[in-house]
């Protein structure tokens, strides 16, 4: 389940050189079992709920058969690889994140369909 996450999560960075963005903090609810069926394609939800100076709250909801079935709650922060150290998000960063961003969790965001998405 969680590479699916990461897969709908990957598929929003932003690929500008010098846009370096790690995963800080992972938190998952798993709310219902999740069925293994050859061939489905699950949906995974985003929506940013947070823009920090230089970290950006995100959460993501996999739904199968209409309910959601796994709530992930995470903390992605912008990173210098070559100083290897947080750094400030950009005017640019702030733009292409804000696009997500919901006052709420659950308010909205992105959903994906994940073609490789079978559960197992």
């Amino acid at each position: 389940m969680l590479g699916l996450l990461e897969d709908a999560r990957l598929s929003m960075v932003d690929s500008t050189p010098g846009a370096g963005i790690i995963l800080a903090r992972l938190e998952i609810d798993y709310l219902r079992q999740v069925h293994y069926r050859v061939g489905e394609h699950l949906t995974v939800a985003t929506s940013i709920t947070r823009l920090g100076r230089s970290s950006i709250g995100m959460r993501q909801e996999l739904t199968q058969d209409g309910e959601v079935a796994l709530r992930a709650d995470m903390v992605l922060v912008a990173f210098d690889y070559a100083a290897d150290a947080s750094v400030p998000l950009t005017d640019d960063q702030r733009a292409h994140w804000s696009r997500w961003l919901v006052d709420r969790p659950g308010d909205g965001g992105v959903a994906g369909s994940i073609a490789d998405g079978a559960a197992g």
